[in-house]
């Protein structure tokens, strides 16, 4: 597996990893890392309100919507808590599939095939660009039931997709064939709220063959057309179900992710 991995150059996950005090990172990622907080020095604290996001909205989901099943996209590298430690931390019982194209992360999906007994977790090796190689992926039809809700997560990925990828019409074939009472879970890249240093990261991504799609709130709305939104709606991912755990203090402009989270009718 190790040969599969570029290591020489910087991969978006590993950054991320790098960032929020990770540990699976190479060089190349750390001098990217280092690089884009020189750039937006608030971008750890942007990072770290992304992942706290994330596992706000997967509790909120298990605890207040039931939701027992989980298709995350774009898992990155495994950080505990995962989503499944979350989820069956609430019902054991609770399933989730992981799906990444990293080969690292495949290397280090033990940490997240680590289900409790009475649940389950798998993974997938594909890329979101193409939804038919997950939705007919055999681990996810051993894993889900198709015919309960399923909560579709899609965390700080789509700002790496662009125009001509699709992404909104990306997201929503992986939502099609989920039931009535599914969610979609989203976190969306911005640059409305610091758009000189944003600006300037996006910029260092590029520069390693990552280019950036940066969304307004317009055209994140277009993710979630014909969805329910869970109170309250669109909103900066530190403005979404705040629980007061977290030690920093949060200004808007220091936070450049819209998040959301979505009730399919």
């Amino acid at each position: 597996m190790e040969q599969d991995i570029d290591t020489g150059s910087a991969h978006s996950a590993r950054i991320y990893d790098y960032i929020i005090g990770g540990k699976d990172h190479y060089p190349a990622d750390r001098e990217a890392g280092d690089a884009m907080c020189r750039e937006w020095p608030a971008l750890p604290v942007h990072m770290r309100a992304n992942r706290d996001f994330m596992n706000r909205a997967v509790r909120h989901l298990a605890e207040e919507a039931g939701i027992r099943q989980f298709l995350d996209i774009g898992t990155g590298i495994p950080t505990s808590p995962n989503i499944h430690e979350i989820a069956q931390s609430v019902s054991p019982g609770a399933r989730v599939v992981y799906v990444d194209n990293d080969p690292l992360v495949l290397r280090l999906s033990q940490d997240l095939l680590n289900s409790t007994p009475e649940g389950r977790t798998a993974y997938i090796e594909a890329d979101m660009r193409d939804p038919a190689s997950i939705l007919d992926a055999p681990e996810l039809r051993a894993t889900l039931d198709p015919t309960q809700p399923v909560a579709l997560t899609v965390i700080a990925i789509v700002h790496f997709m662009m125009d001509e990828d699709d992404a909104v019409g990306i997201v929503r074939r992986l939502l099609d064939p989920l039931p009535s009472g599914s969610y979609l879970a989203m976190s969306i890249g911005t640059a409305e709220f610091a758009p000189e240093e944003v600006g300037r990261v996006a910029r260092e991504y590029a520069a390693r063959g990552m280019p950036m799609r940066l969304r307004t709130l317009y055209e994140a709305e277009e993710f979630f057309a014909g969805l329910d939104l869970v109170e309250p709606g669109i909103v900066q991912v530190h403005k979404w179900h705040p629980d007061g755990t977290g030690t920093e203090v949060l200004r808007d402009a220091d936070i450049a992710m819209y998040g959301a989270v979505a009730r399919k009718p």
